[in-house]
């Protein structure tokens, strides 16, 4: 791939999902568009960067589809799920059963849904805490595809593998045939819904939790900023946000502040 090819398909990246490829990145360029441009019949990554500039709505969103999908799987590092159990959900339940509202949850890039249906197995184990609050959980990303297996909530052997012990498999999801999908009493828990954090998050309401793990890693300085600044608009003052282990918002905004317990676990400022 030329190097003038690269940089019109990564500037297209860029102004649509927010995501700053590096010149290092041409190979995963490479792998994750060929495919989408034989299912549109185009020939070269020459061809397909022209395409882009005047390009139907389909393809515009399975390019976007195949850079930003990706890889998850249940509880994923374990550590986020075990604040999200001890310090985030009893101390959020405490100010919500105060004042008698809700108490709802926003994973902001859910990707194929692992992440938000581990949210929702965590819920249901922590009842107890949450002693009959109303608790919901939004899960959006940027990809369709990657909601559409979101919401379907089926998934293999070896998907279920990664990271859900034999006895939350069992109760929280049916078997079908070599698959497993999740049980209703879980699915309810979730709305999926398509968003573009670049773009207005007033469709998000307002929410006590937001967990957007792996994300700002791939953000300039500026985006970063300005995706946090929306976030936080969006956010109850007693609520939690949880980034990726790799994540700092060290001179990027003075809208969080990092908690006593972890290093990747913020609270906004007022």
């Amino acid at each position: 791939m030329q190097q003038q090819t690269y940089n019109a398909i990564a500037r297209f990246v860029a102004q649509e999902s927010g995501i700053k490829l590096s010149d290092g990145k041409a190979y995963m360029m490479e792998s994750r568009l060929t495919p989408v441009m034989s299912e549109f019949g185009i020939s070269s990554f020459e061809h397909l960067a022209t395409q882009l500039m005047a390009a139907t709505s389909e393809l515009r969103q399975a390019v976007v589809d195949a850079m930003t999908t990706n890889e998850s799987f249940f509880f994923r590092d374990r550590t986020p799920f075990d604040l999200f159990s001890n310090v985030m959900l009893p101390r959020v339940a405490e100010a919500k059963r105060a004042n008698g509202q809700p108490l709802r949850i926003w994973c902001a890039a859910a990707a194929t849904g692992q992440e938000p249906y581990s949210l929702a197995i965590s819920v249901l184990e922590n009842q107890t805490v949450l002693d009959g609050l109303d608790v919901s959980i939004l899960a959006t990303d940027i990809s369709q595809a990657a909601l559409g297996t979101a919401e379907s909530g089926r998934y293999t052997q070896f998907e279920v593998q990664r990271g859900l012990s034999a006895q939350r498999l069992i109760t929280h999801f049916d078997q079908e045939g070599g698959a497993w999908r999740v049980k209703p009493h879980l699915r309810e828990l979730i709305e999926f819904k398509e968003l573009n954090l670049l773009k207005s998050l007033h469709q998000v309401g307002k929410v006590d939790i937001v967990f957007c793990r792996n994300v700002l890693i791939y953000f300039d300085v500026e985006t970063k900023a300005q995706v946090l600044g929306n976030i936080r608009k969006q956010m109850s003052n007693t609520g939690y946000l949880m980034l990726g282990a790799a994540e700092t918002l060290v001179g990027v905004t003075d809208h969080f502040l990092p908690t006593a317990e972890h290093q990747n676990l913020f609270q906004p400022t007022s």
